[in-house]
């Protein structure tokens, strides 16, 4: 996710309970092309410790996303994934959305960055104004050979106003197996957490993944295994952060989903308030080089900060903060539950 999923926040959510793939933040290549690393902002900024890790671009110029995709797999990326669903006005300007009514565009896209060497998924969404639209756009995605198909189920009319699409599912998995069987499929759109993703590919034998975005506002411990797999290897994966399932590089078998279930887990006050605390050391850590400001912290506090009386009137001190440090000492007096 934009602004959300960069190298700090990446590591609260494996600290929380980790994916088993990582995203980048969207990455613009024409940006990049033209101005170097200073237009992308740290969104390619990367640890060892974060395999896999897919790097999420998005544009609507084949070469400039050719050049792009070759710099991700010189930094070690495992794979590409193409954002063809953002719905942002600045997004659809050259790409994200946008590519829903430039298939050729699209397509033009897909081979640039095939040529990095790396895996190349795509995320997407239904359509651009109408859910039917989705047949004609997902075959055409599906007719490139790609390794992962990313399916936010809703339009980019929709937004996020309305449910996702579910009952959609079940066609789509048939599209895929008629179209592209060796494209693995990841459903994206109102998952709350691992559970909810699994149960969600039980009820749809031939989905593949899960992506959680948005939902991890809600948890940051949503892809917290409740108990250990046993011997079904399973990809339960987060996002650009947002679980979504796209190879591992060089991989090129399915796996399905383990039949063991799962739990939810009740997190207390106390392991969200460690949580901040190690955000923001890991802000304190990064912010020299990523260059971003104390002011973006403060979308995150509604994560932690949360359930318990007073949690809003300390919300709102928090707002007003402009340091790290500020932030530690107004929650260093909360007691827990």
């Amino acid at each position: 996710m934009e602004a959300v999923t960069d190298v700090v926040f990446r590591h609260v959510v494996k600290q929380a309970g980790a994916p088993d793939i990582f995203f980048t933040e969207f990455a613009n290549a024409t940006g990049w092309v033209h101005a170097g690393d200073k237009a992308i902002a740290g969104r390619l900024i990367k640890t060892d410790d974060e395999q896999p890790l897919i790097a999420q671009i998005w544009g609507g110029e084949p070469g400039d996303m050719e050049a792009f995709a070759k710099h991700c797999a010189e930094l070690g990326f495992n794979g590409i994934d193409i954002n063809m669903g953002c719905p942002a006005k600045s997004a659809i300007k050259s790409g994200g959305a946008a590519l829903i009514r430039r298939p050729d565009i699209a397509i033009a896209a897909i081979d640039a960055a095939k040529k990095s060497g790396l895996p190349v998924s795509v995320k997407t969404r239904l359509g651009y104004t109408y859910v039917d639209e989705w047949r004609e756009w997902l075959t055409t995605i599906l007719q490139q050979d790609i390794v992962n198909l990313t399916i936010h189920l809703r339009t980019k009319k929709e937004m996020s106003k309305v449910a996702a699409h579910y009952e959609l599912i079940d066609e789509i998995v048939k599209l895929r197996d008629e179209i592209a069987p060796q494209t693995l499929l990841t459903i994206n759109g109102d998952i709350r957490d691992r559970e909810h993703g699994l149960e969600i590919a039980r009820k749809h034998p031939g989905v593949n993944g899960i992506m959680i975005g948005r939902g991890v506002f809600s948890d940051p411990f949503c892809f917290r295994r409740a108990i250990e797999l046993s011997s079904v290897e399973e990809a339960v994966t987060g996002a650009s952060s947002p679980v979504s399932r796209t190879p591992r590089a060089g991989e090129a078998t399915r796996k399905e989903y383990s039949e063991t279930e799962y739990s939810s887990t009740i997190h207390h006050k106390s392991e969200l308030i460690a949580l901040l605390h190690y955000h923001l050391d890991l802000f304190d850590h990064y912010q020299p080089t990523l260059g971003r400001p104390f002011e973006t912290l403060k979308r995150f506090f509604k994560i932690y900060i949360r359930d318990f009386d007073g949690a809003k009137e300390l919300r709102e001190k928090l707002m007003h903060t402009t340091t790290t440090d500020e932030v530690r000492l107004a929650i260093a007096n909360i007691r827990d539950l």
